[in-house]
């Protein structure tokens, strides 16, 4: 003997929510959709900012001056100081380039939105510094070395993408939520 259900459903509320989805003209979509990507730049550009270093030029240099070599400085104070060394000496100061850290980081800015013709929303992180590309890849040095790149925006455009369904979900809850109860 075989088995037979029959199961009745109500479909009034997606009849219902069906109705409500259709209130929404482009108009909305489209504020909703160039709000959404401006937040994401937003939170990518708080990112690669927070990851940016900043140039450290008044930083202490250590260094040891052989025995038998002359020592000629200007003290802070503004005393001058001459002498031999007997024996090796270890010195430490702080050289004052009155040069400030920070352009690269200043650099970051986000520039205009834009509909691509399928459809997508696309927005730029941009750092015009000339050297933005080289802390960002790497480079060699004057001495034929390789500075590492800081990778500060590729890892943040990572980070981003891994955060992004979760937070377009949640914009789109509270959208959906504001359209339905209105």
């Amino acid at each position: 003997m075989g088995l037979i259900a029959k199961v009745k459903v109500n479909i009034k509320g997606l009849e219902k929510f069906a109705k409500q989805l259709n209130k929404l003209n482009k108009e909305q979509i489209q504020e909703f959709s160039e709000k959404s990507i401006k937040e994401l730049a937003a939170r990518l550009l708080a990112k690669v900012i927070k990851r940016t270093p900043v140039g450290e030029y008044d930083k202490p240099v250590t260094f040891t001056v052989p025995a038998g070599k002359k020592v000629n400085f200007t003290t802070k104070s503004g005393k001058v100081v001459d002498f031999v060394t007997k024996n090796p000496k270890t010195v430490t100061f702080t050289p004052k380039t009155g040069k400030k850290g920070g352009t690269l980081r200043r650099g970051w800015t986000i520039g205009e939105v834009t509909k691509t013709a399928d459809g997508f929303y696309s927005v730029e992180v941009i750092n015009p510094t000339e050297y933005a590309s080289y802390v960002e890849f790497g480079h060699r040095t004057k001495n034929g070395g390789w500075a590492n790149g800081r990778f500060m925006l590729t890892i943040s455009e990572q980070e981003l993408k891994a955060d992004a369904p979760k937070i377009l979900e949640a914009k789109l809850t509270k959208f959906l939520g504001g359209v339905f109860n209105a």
